[in-house]
């Protein structure tokens, strides 16, 4: 159902949503209900997508959806629909496409008109209220649009047919490419990819122009090459991001993105999704490089997780750009201001904590400091300075604090279940293990999974892979079987539910057309998205070729791993095109080259020299479990196999590493 959202808002889950509910458009919820009432009042539909922490968001609400006379346009002459993209990112993504399509460039808020039938024939991202600085003002555009409805409808409607089939294309873009795997050179893509960002690195560690968005992908696939340049921009860009504007130094986290290009000014909004990719990140990091203090960063971000993100249900999804309407009014400072919550200190203190978080006058931002991190600076707050760093911290505290989006989002909590593994140490790896079994009492009802824990909205392609990896990263974690067995179920929920057309086998690896990001009873959608590019979080094609392709060698199951395949044959065209698929280059690693490692029986040195290490393109199974790998193998030692071969079996860490070396590198 898809009621209006002021007739039931006791039955929304979305913060997004209710923070609407005050608003005089009268906002109808995403679906069937709301397009049928568009079709009968013959009017177009207004679509507003975003979500809870975007700044621009709240700023389209205040000036335009919180004014009377706008509210009135868009009551008289339009069907008004608000959605939460993080509690619909199919909706997010089809219409997403249309905006770029349209414009060239994406964005939040999104503001889309379309026929009664979900057909967009306009579609473009902020407005302002009036003209303004190239823009055309909302009021003007609704005036536009309302006339062309009344006295160009068949240009309207000539205009949704021409967008809706380009639309088409772009959200399936997988039906269109030839799928094969004959000529996929991996090795080539890894290559291109380190080339391509090793091209674009600079030394504010970015890897393009501003804004700037994290991308832990791009410097996961760093971790391969140990060249002098690969591994300066990897360094580059976890040292900026880490010591800069970006990673908030009082109270933890990484803000979403930074405006400018040194990393200093950010977007204030925190994405669980952020903290989480990136702790893993760093996590990882720090075992490839050896440096303790990316281990540092890594904890710390889950550290604030926990306090400020925990929830009876999981892990919230974000905490807001703004407080009390200003943004980043929380995490800003004058000197002056640094000085009064640090009065009771010795001046020597007050001027040490001004230079080490760069506390200046005037500031970055409209004559306030951003806190970074000075020159030479650690990033673990030196001891003459912590109780500076908690006086400013509870002078902080004092002030509007951010709002929280308390949905839990699968494919989220999933990604933190993940970086909590890799953090190898307790108590991160209880609460891993401890957040995936609540996930099976508040995401799995009525035999099916849930986005989110409010049930309304079906878990998407995503959800299900990322939950599917998180369980294969608990059983290589703990060689605990009932992990694997979980991974296995929701890896056939995935497929049930997502894959279209007949399933591939080793017999007949050619069948079946992928994984649609909506599952199978999604009704409400002009086309069923397909997510194959990656972007701030992998795609639901990448993580559904990882998690099957890792499961299938887990079990040593041929025909599991044909679907992963499959995946990569469907998407292979895009290879060529390294930066748009870094997830995907490393998921069809596993997919066509993957490694095995057995080590079966209790933990032994290989066990912890296994899991203290980064091994691309390998699962690790251990303990006695039911994995058709440890059958009739010696307790103690690992066996390295790859594609049905196994070197012979090693009981050193020495001969572990030359062993899988070997493997790693054969074609």
């Amino acid at each position: 159902m898809s009621p209006r959202l002021r007739d039931d808002p006791d039955a929304l889950g979305s913060l997004y949503l209710r923070q609407h509910l005050d608003n005089p458009v009268d906002w109808w919820a995403w679906g069937e209900d709301a397009l049928a009432e568009a079709r009968r009042l013959d009017r177009p539909v207004f679509l507003s997508v975003g979500y809870a922490a975007c700044h621009w968001c709240h700023v389209m609400a205040h000036e335009s959806f919180e004014d009377p006379d706008v509210a009135r346009v868009l009551n008289e002459r339009f069907v008004p629909i608000k959605v939460d993209r993080e509690e619909r990112p199919d909706v997010d993504a089809l219409y997403m496409a249309a905006v770029q399509l349209s414009s060239g460039h994406g964005g939040w808020p999104m503001s889309v008109f379309a026929l009664g039938d979900g057909r967009p024939f306009l579609a473009g991202t902020y407005y302002p209220p009036r003209d303004r600085g190239g823009l055309v003002g909302f009021g003007r555009l609704l005036a536009a649009v309302s006339q062309a409805w009344s006295e160009q409808r068949p240009l309207v409607e000539a205009q949704a047919d021409e967008l809706a089939g380009a639309l088409e294309r772009e959200v399936r873009l997988t039906d269109h490419l030839s799928p094969s795997t004959d000529l996929i050179d991996l090795a080539a893509a890894r290559r291109g990819l380190r080339d391509a960002l090793v091209e674009r690195a600079d030394h504010d560690g970015g890897f393009g122009p501003a804004p700037r968005f994290p991308r832990p992908s791009y410097l996961r696939a760093l971790f391969e090459f140990d060249d002098p340049l690969a591994r300066a921009a990897l360094t580059d860009a976890l040292e900026a991001m880490a010591r800069r504007g970006l990673y908030d130094h009082l109270d933890g986290g990484f803000a979403r993105y930074s405006v400018d290009a040194a990393w200093h000014v950010p977007h204030f909004e925190k994405m669980l999704s952020d903290q989480a990719l990136l702790a893993r990140c760093y996590l990882e990091a720090s075992r490839v490089a050896a440096r303790d203090q990316w281990r540092q960063v890594g904890l710390a971000t889950l550290d604030f997780v926990e306090r400020a993100l925990r929830t009876p249900a999981g892990y919230a999804a974000a905490l807001d750009a703004d407080a009390a309407g200003l943004e980043g009014g929380h995490v800003t400072w004058t000197p002056g201001e640094v000085r009064e919550a640090l009065s009771g200190e010795p001046p020597d203190v007050v001027e040490a904590a001004l230079a080490r978080w760069t506390i200046i006058a005037p500031g970055d931002l409209e004559g306030r400091s951003v806190p970074r991190l000075g020159d030479g600076e650690p990033f673990a707050t030196p001891p003459a300075l912590e109780h500076a760093a908690r006086l400013l911290a509870e002078a902080r505290a004092q002030r509007p604090q951010p709002a929280r989006d308390d949905k839990v989002v699968l494919e989220w909590n999933a990604y933190l279940a993940q970086a909590l593994l890799a953090a190898g140490s307790e108590p991160y790896h209880s609460r891993a293990l401890e957040l995936l079994e609540g996930l099976s009492r508040t995401h799995l009802a009525g035999g099916r999974w849930w986005r989110t824990q409010h049930r309304r909205v079906a878990a998407t392609a995503a959800d299900l892979a990322a939950l599917a990896e998180a369980h294969l990263d608990a059983f290589e974690a703990t060689g605990d079987d009932r992990w694997r067995t979980r991974a296995r179920t929701v890896a056939e929920a995935l497929l049930d539910r997502h894959w279209e057309g007949p399933r591939p086998s080793a017999r007949e690896p050619e069948l079946g057309a992928g994984v649609t990001t909506p599952d199978r009873d999604t009704r409400d959608l002009l086309a069923r998205p397909k997510d194959v590019l990656d972007g701030a979080t992998p795609s639901a094609h990448a993580l559904a070729t990882r998690s099957l392709a890792r499961l299938a060698l887990v079990d040593a199951d041929p025909d599991r791993l044909a679907v992963a395949q499959r995946l990569v044959a469907l998407a292979g065209a895009l290879l060529e095109h390294p930066l748009a698929v870094p997830d995907l280059i490393e998921a069809a690693g596993f997919a066509l080259e993957g490694v095995e490692v057995a080590v079966p029986g209790d933990e032994v040195a290989l066990t912890r020299h296994l899991r203290s290490r980064v091994v691309p393109r390998t699962v690790v199974i251990t303990g006695g479990g039911g994995s058709p790998l440890l059958a009739g193998r010696r307790a103690g030692w690992a066996y390295v196999c790859r594609a049905g071969v196994c070197a012979a079996p090693v009981e050193n860490p020495v001969d572990l590493d030359a062993a899988l070396a070997e493997a790693l590198a054969w074609r």
